[in-house]
């Protein structure tokens, strides 16, 4: 972590997990651990029934609700989408784009993520944009030609005043919800690449300024030494957001 240059933020992503009415009981439970942190910001991006639910939970403390996909479009005949107005509108402030699973089960492209992360933008959200290598990919010794593909097509027609706040997520789809783990000099080679692709398309201050999270099962046992690397700025965290008190160790090793 840099704090010198940019934000540390620990994310939350429930996927398709818990219901609305479980939204209290956990907002209740995370409030009580989580109430000291100082050191870096918080968001739990959870499905978009329950939205409402977690802006009432976590109201009037530092934790913020995000959502976990949007539809590139702005408003129209596209049944089932929701809006990046619609989730604002909802109390939503930070947006995934381009999940792993929305790659693999929904056909997402790269284009189809740059497509999202404008729609992000323009609407008033946050977006956390994930790029991350198969296995296959990595036996074949290209992840960083996969990672450098994904961040450039992301980001293409960024504006730099827009790029900057934008965050990014590494994570590689080989350790998602597998329990593997990229070793820390691992993570830190691909966000360190991820940096570098950021500097390429903007400059150097750009680079400083954009927050890079690992997204790869960060958990309670290895999130310090994770968190220890320079290029990494916090986490995407699966599995252990669902529980409070593992999300809590997650949050307190970034809350250093």
């Amino acid at each position: 972590m840099n704090r010198k240059y940019r934000k540390t933020v620990i994310a939350g992503n429930w996927k398709m997990n818990l219901l609305p009415s479980d939204v209290k009981a956990y907002g209740e439970a995370l409030r009580q651990r989580a109430g000291k942190v100082k050191f870096c910001d918080l968001v739990v991006c959870v499905p978009a029934v329950s939205i409402p639910a977690a802006v009432k939970a976590f109201r009037d403390t530092r934790i913020a609700v995000g959502a976990q996909d949007l539809s590139e479009h702005a408003s129209g005949a596209y049944t089932g989408e929701v809006s990046a107005a619609q989730l604002k509108d909802a109390g939503a402030k930070y947006v995934i784009v381009g999940h792993s699973e929305r790659r693999t089960y929904h056909g997402e492209t790269n284009e189809t993520v740059n497509a999202k992360l404008h729609a992000s933008i323009d609407g008033g959200l946050t977006p956390i944009v994930c790029v991350g290598e198969t296995q296959a990919q990595r036996d074949m010794g290209i992840s960083k030609d996969i990672i450098r593909a994904q961040v450039k097509t992301a980001f293409y027609k960024i504006p730099a005043d827009r790029a900057r706040k934008i965050i990014i997520a590494y994570e590689p789809v080989w350790a998602i919800g597998t329990g593997l783990t990229a070793t820390p000099a691992e993570a830190q080679e691909i966000c360190s690449e991820i940096r570098a692709v950021i500097r390429s398309l903007y400059d150097a201050r750009i680079a400083r300024a954009v927050t890079i999270l690992y997204g790869g099962s960060m958990n309670p046992a290895n999130a310090a030494e994770l968190l220890a690397q320079p290029d990494i700025d916090g986490g995407l965290i699966g599995g252990a957001s669902l529980d409070a008190g593992k999300f809590v160790q997650v949050i307190n090793a970034a809350n250093q």
